[in-house]
């Protein structure tokens, strides 16, 4: 009976340790993300060794893909102004080299407290689709 007793409360540690750590780890993270704080500029540019031209269409892509309201767009200047969380952003893309880009991604106010996750989730989307290849859509025509 005492083994048995033992062995329940080893096994209530464990599972209770397990799921809670993970549950507080899972919301911490979320809960930095979108909290509005101070945002270093730092953070908020970041350098590809890709093409200007598709860290353009990434970035267009990635801010499609976040839902954010896009307001205008200026492919020959290389800049996106878009809407997010109410507040505006400018995403600037600079040619570094012919193979090699930064983006930046500032607010329009020039108010650095807003969700973290804006810029981040963008550079997510572009880190995880930079090695895919352009591809031209064409229309489709009946």
């Amino acid at each position: 009976m005492e083994r048995i007793k033992y062995l329940f409360i080893f096994f209530a540690i464990i599972l209770l340790s397990g799921f809670g750590n993970c549950t507080f780890a899972e919301e911490s993270t979320l809960s930095a993300l979108i909290t509005p704080r101070n945002v270093e500029f730092e953070s908020c540019t970041k350098q590809y060794n890709i093409p200007p031209e598709k860290l353009y269409y990434l970035t267009a892509g990635a801010i499609n893909a976040n839902r954010f309201e896009v307001q205008e767009l200026q492919s020959k200047t290389g800049y996106i102004l878009f809407k997010a969380v109410g507040k505006e952003f400018l995403a600037s893309i600079v040619k570094l080299g012919t193979q090699k880009s930064m983006l930046k991604i500032t607010p329009t106010d020039g108010n650095y407290y807003f969700a973290p996750g804006i810029v981040s989730n963008t550079f997510k989307y572009i880190d995880l689709n930079a090695s895919a290849p352009l591809t031209q859509v064409k229309p489709v025509t009946n």
